[in-house]
């Protein structure tokens, strides 16, 4: 298999051996590992806004995490809270 070109930094063998990993899951365990990763990065991102932000309360930590993820519009109809007015976690 050729070696994609998104993937130049990898070993060629590392790749192939990801690749097979990913062919022997079922379609449940893909989305499950989906899933695992969103929330990994939404845990990560949490943290850079605790970092930031360490007086922030858990909710506005949801609120500006939120902010990174979604338009400002979606974020004023559903959280009643303005990036723009309010900050977004940088």
């Amino acid at each position: 298999m050729k070696h994609p070109p998104e993937f130049t930094d990898t070993d060629p063998h590392a790749q192939e051996v990801w690749l097979d990993l990913l062919r022997r899951m079922t379609p449940g365990e893909r989305i499950a590992a989906a899933f695992d990763l969103t929330n990994f990065a939404l845990q990560m991102s949490a943290t850079g806004v605790r970092s930031a932000f360490p007086e922030a309360d858990d909710r506005e930590v949801l609120l500006r995490v939120a902010a990174r993820h979604l338009p400002r519009d979606l974020m004023i109809r559903a959280f009643k809270w303005d990036p723009d007015t309010n900050g977004y976690a940088r």
